[in-house]
């Protein structure tokens, strides 16, 4: 067991990625309209988040090197592999800004959810003082944190986010039937887009490049091979399982409507008590700050084996990379940039992006040049190409779906 803990690490921060603002906003939503029915397309996410992650793991660990690393590598012809690395570049990188905003606007409500709203004027603008103060718990994590110190940190934070989600769900007194039967599927006309959404929020693209340059800091050599898997099943099915909590508690709660996760922990006090909306305001808080940490680091990783940089997290280009994604994130935030528009763009960036990152992915980890006896099995094979058709469905749906809402 000791040993298990001690290998818990670079799954942990992928939960931590996925598990952010916009989930948990995704899974009330879904627990609000359509009650349990909906636990199934978790299951399947978690399923295919196991999957290419799995990938992403191996690749980093029998490689030693991050995915853009080894497409930049392995991509021979000069113009092609320029034009895939600027389109991955400016993908992640704006796309991670989206996402950034939204995790520390989430970390907000989740404040304000138990503390009053606090900003200040400058000029003719308005700053939310929470999103500074998330902004700068942030800055300084991700400053002066080794990747073992980050490591040490998302434990704690994500072990307080599940616990706080997991109680809030037992709190609401659930209904167990309801849960089992949620389990099977139903019909997919009543709940297609949240379907797409949940599924969506689950495979982040970001984390295909997270996991493999984490997983490659952690451990060297393919004898942890078995510790790289054990420790992905079950970080991701922890995440997951905190993703069905707020479905449950959200289904649970009788609220009729809600815009936001924070309109969710609003609606449970005066149904519960404090204690639901405080342990909701808890998760919600850790969700934000452990992704408001994820996504900068992810872009500053990707832009680094994009540019072939080298240094590691200390160096100085490292740094500037996160620092410029939290300051946008902080800014967006803050300035009171409606939380809807910054959705709509990270939905299309992430519809573009998914099925593109997946399918980069699954050409590498079949290259004997790069993984050698570990490159994918016939079943991996397999598996690997009904979980991409399913990205390639859910990236076109999105965007669909988006650009009629426009």
């Amino acid at each position: 067991m000791k040993n298990f803990f001690r290998n818990l690490g670079p799954g942990i921060l992928v939960s931590a990625a996925f598990i952010g603002p916009g989930t948990v906003t995704v899974c009330s939503l879904a627990g609000v309209n359509f009650g349990y029915s909906l636990l199934w397309a978790l299951l399947i996410s978690v399923f295919a988040c196991i999957i290419l992650q799995e990938m992403s793991a191996r690749l980093g660990l029998i490689s030693g090197k991050g995915l853009s690393d080894c497409i930049r590598e392995e991509m021979k012809v000069p113009f092609i592999r320029i034009i895939t690395l600027i389109l991955i570049f400016l993908a992640i990188v704006i796309g991670n800004a989206a996402y950034e905003a939204g995790n520390i606007t989430g970390a907000v409500l989740g404040l304000e959810a138990v503390f009053p709203s606090v900003s200040f004027n400058f000029g003719s603008f308005s700053f939310n003082i929470w999103s500074l103060v998330i902004g700068g718990i942030a800055f300084i994590l991700l400053f002066l944190g080794s990747y073992k110190k980050l490591e040490k940190v998302f434990i704690g934070l994500v072990l307080l986010m599940s616990i706080a989600f997991i109680l809030t769900a037992f709190l609401t007194k659930p209904n167990i039937s309801g849960i089992f039967e949620g389990f099977i599927p139903g019909s997919f006309d009543a709940g297609l887009l949240t379907i797409i959404a949940l599924v969506g929020t689950t495979v982040v693209p970001y984390n295909l490049f997270l996991h493999a340059s984490l997983v490659s800091e952690k451990w060297k050599g393919a004898k942890y091979i078995g510790a790289v898997r054990k420790e992905l099943v079950f970080s991701i099915g922890l995440g997951g399982l905190v993703s069905m909590a707020i479905v449950v508690c959200a289904a649970a709660s009788g609220i009729d409507s809600l815009e936001d996760a924070g309109d969710l922990a609003a609606g449970l006090e005066p149904l519960f008590g404090n204690s639901a909306t405080i342990f909701l305001a808890m998760g919600l808080l850790a969700a934000g700050i452990t992704s408001s940490i994820t996504a900068p680091l992810a872009a500053a990783y990707v832009v680094q084996g994009c540019l072939g940089w080298k240094g590691g997290m200390q160096s100085k280009k490292f740094r500037l990379v996160w620092v410029l994604i939290l300051i946008l994130g902080v800014l967006f935030s803050s300035l009171g940039i409606k939380p809807v528009e910054i959705i709509q763009f990270a939905q299309i960036a992430n519809g573009l992006v998914l099925p593109i990152i997946a399918i980069f992915l699954f050409w590498i980890v079949n290259q004997s040049s790069v993984l050698g006896e570990y490159r994918n099995s016939i079943f991996q094979n397999l598996v690997g190409f009904v979980v991409i058709a399913l990205a390639v469905f859910l990236g076109a749906k999105s965007i669909f779906s988006v650009i009629q809402n426009i």
